[in-house]
């Protein structure tokens, strides 16, 4: 290889130290974050820094410090809006901190969340981020490795009952709640409730719902009780027949809403509770021929810039996504600058908002 074609060597920490007029530690604690230096010094370590080019080598950091400033996040799928929105404001927050983010996504497979949570834990992460592919009341045996590692670790969207584990979450039974009562009040009775629990179980009594709930992720599980609650509320009986189970595919989703729809007495109205839920119950009314809110009233969760154009635009819920992300990482960065800190639950509330995809029964 010619002179000319050759990289450059990257700059080192002595070359550092010379530019700057200063030792070789004194260059080490300014550019590691750690120790104790003047800010005359630390301005000109830093400028020296930048003017070389000079990139600190984040192994030999970690070995001195004890820290690799590198966060891992593991969610159920990174194409998802929603959890493309957490994510963004999660890493806006922590790069504020010096902090850089390994994402990894399972597809909402325990699996593939077991191998990315050990990726992360052999890479020495300072902390983690988990939305969780297990149902509520069977905590995955990987977080136990993540606690034995000693690593900080917050849930986010998803929790388990009986653990003692920092989690950011919403309102979820209050908001399925609120949004049934508004259709509730244009005067719907029947119903449709298309959610996406990781179970292909049938809906049975409210009774035996419980049961099903609780092996359900949290977030759907929570959704599925403030339908309940709003339809116990209203003296409306339960009929299993207007709740379907979907995988979190949107042709699945298609195919049980048409189910629901080929009733001999169909929903006047349907609450999807997530964004394939939704697509694929659109779908659904398409392939029948049927408009909202003319047919029958729809309202979904997770909204978007999309569903307000749509025509009519649709009544959603709406996840507050920035505070999620933002409370998750400040969530997680207390816990690593102080690990005796009580563990909290935090609760964000969701949005109802009202548009143009509700109107009273036809029948």
């Amino acid at each position: 290889m010619s002179e000319q074609n050759r990289a450059p060597s990257s700059p080192t920490i002595s070359e550092v130290a010379d530019a700057a007029g200063v030792g070789r530690a004194t260059v080490a604690r300014t550019l590691g974050g750690y120790g104790s230096v003047s800010g005359p010094t630390r301005e000109r370590v830093l400028r020296a820094a930048k003017q070389l080019g000079y990139r600190p080598n984040a192994i030999a950091r970690s070995m001195t410090t004890g820290e690799t400033k590198t966060l891992g996040v593991v969610l159920a799928d990174v194409g998802n809006p929603f959890f493309a929105g957490v994510l963004k404001a999660f890493t806006d927050t922590v790069h504020r901190h010096g902090y850089d983010v390994l994402v990894l996504s399972t597809d909402e497979n325990l699996a593939k969340e077991a191998d990315a949570v050990g990726v992360l834990v052999d890479k020495q992460v300072d902390g983690i981020v988990l939305a969780s592919a297990a149902g509520r009341d069977a905590p995955p045996a990987h977080l136990e490795l993540v606690q034995s590692r000693g690593i900080p670790l917050v849930l986010v969207d998803r929790l388990f009952d009986g653990t003692d584990l920092d989690t950011v979450v919403i309102n979820n039974r209050e908001a399925a709640f609120e949004a049934v009562s508004e259709l509730i009040g244009n005067g719907h009775q029947r119903i449709g409730f298309v959610w996406g629990p990781v179970t292909v179980e049938p809906a049975t009594g409210p009774r035996q719902m419980e049961a099903i709930i609780a092996r359900s992720l949290s977030s759907d599980g929570e959704r599925l009780r403030g339908y309940l609650d709003a339809l116990d509320k209203a003296g409306i009986e339960f009929d299993t027949s207007l709740v379907t189970h979907v995988l979190k595919n949107e042709q699945q989703a298609t195919r049980a809403v048409l189910g629901m729809l080929a009733l001999v007495d169909p929903p006047t109205a349907i609450f999807a509770t997530e964004s394939d839920a939704l697509v694929g119950t659109l779908l659904a009314l398409r392939q029948r021929g049927l408009t909202y809110p003319d047919d029958v009233s729809l309202i979904g969760f997770d909204d978007s810039s999309w569903a307000t154009v749509m025509s009519p635009p649709l009544s959603m819920v709406a996840q507050p996504l920035e505070q999620l992300g933002t409370v998750t990482a400040e969530c997680l960065l207390e816990r690593i600058a102080a690990d005796t800190a009580p563990v909290a639950t935090h609760v964000l509330e969701a949005t109802f908002v009202p548009r143009a995809s509700v109107a009273a029964p036809r029948r």
